[in-house]
């Protein structure tokens, strides 16, 4: 979309140039201090041109004429106020998104997974890739050993941090520029990163020649598929070199290489992880340590030492590109390996020349030989591509929107599905997700695989243990361990089992499932029900003598870690998330038809709700807790830490909350908690550390948990507001979950609109420059959660056990919406107008349905409804 006005114009230049001071750093003094950031927040995001007539690169082998060969003008790589090109915008059936600027977002990215890897890459062309074996691991590595994390909040990029490159030098000018746009980062004539669901792009144009690069995954296997094609786009012939590089990084302090096989048309990287235990060489003995580059055509010249290439010019310009004709053909020995090929063609007038590669991990040179055979060919190309666009067509939500809001429109359709479908497909590539996580993500699944969350049930209960508390994380493989975060512990988890299974049971009104038999560990057999409610009794049992729930050493909010690690403190948002969990229960138990328990699980609920009221309400709020040393925080008193949102929104969800208190709540939150990027988690953010609190006071003001717009809360809070018909307040709330549609928020939270971050910044009062930056950050529950909101909440489609109810709850500046939503094997096609109704009023054909909801539902049947809202 075009810049609309002087004042916007400023703005994205403004956050432009310092994007561009805090985005990634080239060698030869370029590096600045932003210096060593270790593994990822970004992911590559596909590219397509959709109109400027390139091929795509995983066309023709060989050199073929070019579809288009104009030479593009205008201000690639930079915002240009007066430029009619959009910054950021969807393709014409909007299933990509294409990024014009590589300076606008220097952070912007997608990302690619498979049950074994995730990628994630970003526009100007750095990357992080992790894989399963069965623990994570990395296959191309930064410049130290690094921490064994995968993702890091808003990744600042460095000469050296793992990237996948392409120089371009002109032989007879010797002109030498760089795609995507790192690490030389040349003034580019046409940029454009086009993130797809299946792959990533990048067209770029520079004197006179066109790169296009193309990224594509397998479905099962662990490996990257490159193509890249050059075009020239002059009228006469050109001679150039081309040197795909692609730095392996310090793999091992142990042992590391790096050579040119000729017998297997290969860059290969060896080495050997480090250990010390020597129980550990036992494990690690078949671990794929050797990084291959595999090349279809056979390069002119290579070289495998990163030294060697970089030479005294560095990344921004390698002698062995500047001072030679041909690559070295070096080794690398007990040195950092590299590879680095280099292809010297002669192109004609307006043709083109198509390049493929395959990167990734491998145990021996056998496996090498078997992926080159499998994928490395015009054809494998092709096979990949398209398998991996069926897995992940198997994705696709149940919902569809046509809203006054295209850009909404565009991320419900495609985008916001597909990441639920990452997180319930691969549970975010761990081999012991954290509970509440993989029930959360889950809910998801519920909307796309039913029967993936029906698994997950029974997965995690199996694991319930004999107390009747459900464990930190769930073990997903033979020989898994609870690690990290998960040797922590927290309060919350059995809370999720009734609030995940609400969403399934809603959805699928698969009752059977309480019935199943689940045994777990120590031999116990017994149903799902049985089982839910002893995890409700757990939660409930585990409160002080005022009724108020143990937060241990967290409860939702990780890094809370001592508030209760004593073994005194509550947590009010348990509290009341209890309450919640005993009334979803008592729902099941009145279905189950036990309404004696049904009975107790609702006097469960008052029980906590009161003792929540008599000690957490305090003046216009609930309080976030109560410390080890009985000091009450979260209160109009603190000058940090004062309301935080989520004792609010789950007052409401559990009936805690009366009308009156509501209405007090909701007015401090717009007062305290709202920004113009979202609703933060509390506010004001801490600056310094509270030691009855924990380290998330020690996180920077307005980041993560410490006072940012953390979605997972901001998303409970939607949900509460749309059960309570709050739409106006819910709608403002989503809508700021998503990027854009203005240039102007786009740079300012530097993120496509292609997934949900954890967080946006906050400390808006604080620190209003940085405020609204996005994490990068696409491994979070709000997903789920955002999904429901939409399709329970804006549309109003919700299931219960007889069949969907319609009450959509459109924003006010709406006049009407249409959906089609696919539910239980139905279609529903429905065309929703505001009228003057007093209710909601349903219409199938000519015929107004005795109430506003659809039973005796018919699989395979499409049912077109008209349906009037009240203005």
């Amino acid at each position: 979309m075009t810049i609309d006005s002087a004042s916007t114009r400023r703005e994205v230049d403004r956050l432009t140039a310092r994007n561009g001071a805090n985005g990634s750093h080239s060698s030869n003094g370029a590096n600045g201090a932003n210096g060593s950031n270790h593994s990822n927040g970004s992911n590559g995001s596909n590219s397509s041109n959709g109109s400027n007539g390139s091929h795509s690169s995983n066309g023709a082998n060989g050199s073929h004429r070019a579809n288009g060969s104009s030479h593009a003008n205008g201000a690639n790589g930079h915002v240009n106020g007066s430029s009619s090109t959009p910054l950021c915008r969807p393709t014409a059936d909007g299933s990509r998104y294409e990024l014009t600027s590589a300076t606008a977002l220097p952070k912007a990215s997608a990302f690619l997974w498979n049950q074994k890897m995730m990628i994630q890459v970003t526009c100007r062309g750095y990357a992080t890739a992790q894989f399963m074996q069965p623990e994570p691991a990395k296959y191309m590595h930064a410049p130290n050993l690094e921490a064994r994390t995968f993702m890091q909040p808003e990744q600042n990029y460095y000469a050296h941090h793992p990237g996948r490159f392409v120089y371009v030098k002109d032989e007879e000018t010797s002109g030498v520029f760089s795609a995507p746009f790192e690490p030389v980062r040349a003034k580019l004539d046409k940029f454009v990163f086009s993130a797809g669901k299946s792959d990533v792009r990048w067209t770029v144009e520079h004197l006179g020649l066109r790169v296009e690069m193309t990224l594509v995954i397998p479905t099962h296997d662990v490996a990257e598929l490159w193509t890249v094609q050059v075009t020239n786009l002059t009228d006469k012939p050109r001679k150039i070199s081309v040197y795909p590089y692609f730095p392996f990084g310090n793999m091992s302090w142990m042992n590391q290489s790096g050579e040119w096989r000729s017998d297997l048309g290969a860059v290969v990287a060896s080495s050997i992880t480090p250990y010390q235990k020597a129980e550990d060489y036992f494990k690690n003995k078949n671990l794929k340590d050797k990084t291959y580059f595999l090349c279809e055509t056979p390069p002119t010249s290579w070289e495998a030492s990163q030294g060697a290439f970089e030479g005294e010019g560095g990344l921004h310009a390698p002698s062995a590109i500047v001072d030679g004709d041909e690559l070295g053909g070096g080794d690398a020995r007990y040195e950092t390996p590299a590879a680095a090929v280099q292809y010297r063609l002669t192109l004609p007038a307006a043709e083109s020349q198509t390049l493929r590669f395959l990167l990734g991990p491998a145990l021996d040179d056998a496996e090498i030989r078997t992926m080159k055979t499998r994928y490395l060919s015009k054809g494998g190309f092709a096979r990949c591509a398209a398998d991996y666009a069926a897995y992940i067509a198997k994705g696709t939500g149940c919902l569809e929107i046509s809203t006054p809001d295209a850009a909404l429109d565009n991320f419900v359709n495609h985008w916001l599905p597909r990441q639920c479908y990452y997180h319930g497909d691969v549970n975010r590539l761990t081999t012991d997700p954290q509970t509440r996580n993989y029930l959360q993500d889950a809910m998801g699944m519920t909307y796309i695989a039913p029967q993936v969350a029906r698994r997950v049930f029974l997965t995690a209960l199996a694991q319930q243990q004999a107390t009747g508390a459900m464990p930190e994380g769930i073990l997903l493989v033979e020989g898994a361990e609870l690690k990290y975060i998960n040797q922590i512990p927290h309060t919350d988890h059995c809370v999720w089992l009734p609030v995940a299974l609400e969403t399934y049971l809603s959805e699928t009104a698969d009752y059977a499932l309480l019935a199943e038999p689940v045994t777990d560990r120590q031999g116990l057999t017994q149903t799902v029900f049985e089982r839910i409610s002893r995890a409700v009794d757990w939660v409930f049992a585990a409160r002080d003598g005022r009724g108020l729930s143990y937060i241990a050493q967290g409860d939702w909010c990780d890094p809370m870690n001592m508030v209760g690690y004593k073994g005194k403190g509550v947590s009010a948002w348990l509290t009341l998330a209890t309450g919640f969990a005993c009334r979803l229960w008592a729902d099941v138990c009145e279905h189950q038809g036990q309404p004696a328990l049904a009975a107790k699980y609702r006097a469960d609920a008052q029980t906590v709700n009161d003792a929540a009221n008599a000690h957490m309400w305090h003046g216009s709020w609930f309080a976030r807790g109560i410390t080890d040393d009985d000091v009450v925080f979260g209160v109009e008193a603190d000058k940090e830490g004062k309301i935080w949102l989520n004792p609010q929104t789950w007052s409401i969800l559990s009936g805690a909350a009366s009308p009156q208190q509501i209405r007090h709540m909701l007015a401090a939150v717009d007062e305290h908690l709202s920004t113009p990027y979202g609703t933060v988690m509390f506010a004001p953010p801490y600056s310094g550390m509270r030691e009855d609190v924990g380290r998330v006071t020690q996180k920077f003001p307005g980041s993560a948990e410490n006072g940012s717009v953390y979605n997972h809360a901001a998303v409970y809070y939607i949900h509460a507001l749309y059960g309570i018909g709050e739409a106006d307040r819910a709608y403002e709330v989503l809508r700021k979950l998503i990027p854009g549609p203005s240039d102007a928020d786009y740079v300012r939270r530097g993120q496509m609109p292609v997934y949900i971050p954890n967080y946006y910044r906050g400390a808006w009062h604080e620190y209003p420059r940085t405020a609204g930056r996005s994490s990068q950050l696409f491994n979070t529950g709000t997903v789920s959660w955002a999904y429901r909101c939409f399709i329970e909440g804006l549309c109003g489609l919700r299931g219960d056990a007889d069949g969907l109810a319609i009450h959509p709850q459109l924003p006010p500046h709406w006049g009407g919406m249409q959906v089609k939503r696919q539910f239980r094997g139905a279609t529903f096609v429905l065309d929703i107008k505001k009228a003057d109704v007093d209710e909601v009023v349903v219409r199938r054909g000519n015929t107004v349905l005795p109430q506003a909801k659809i039973t005796s539902i018919r699989p395979g049947e499409t049912y077109h409804l008209s349906v009037e809202v009240p203005k």
